[in-house]
């Protein structure tokens, strides 16, 4: 049975920037979905809502399968295709004040889940 360790996680996003952050992710590139599935993170999803007029806010959730997710998360961010989307997608994104320093998206503690 596989170990798996749920992720949920907000950032703000740019009301100018909604239309650009779709259409990038309708085409993510090769590379990057390569390097998410070699450290270990399955199920990963990003939705968009808007919030009461013009507030618009990403959540993403993932599933991580793996046994040492620091050494995973720093590969990643070490692969140079990722840095290159994140290059592409960090403008869009509006980083929120308890977020990481680094990323910006805010991790989110998992109050309910049901298999």
């Amino acid at each position: 049975m596989k170990n798996v360790k749920r992720y949920g996680m907000v950032i703000g996003l740019k009301k100018e920037k909604v239309d650009e952050y779709k259409k990038l992710h309708k085409n993510v590139w090769e590379d990057v979905l390569k390097i998410i599935k070699e450290c270990n993170v399955e199920n990963y999803s990003i939705y968009l809502c808007k919030f009461e007029k013009d507030k618009y806010y990403l959540f993403s959730y993932f599933e991580y399968t793996g046994n040492d997710f620091e050494t995973d998360m720093v590969k990643m961010a070490s692969d140079s295709a990722t840095q290159k989307w994140w290059k592409r997608c960090k403008p869009c994104q509006i980083p929120l004040d308890s977020g990481t320093e680094s990323d910006g998206w805010m991790n989110m503690e998992e109050v309910f889940h049901n298999d």
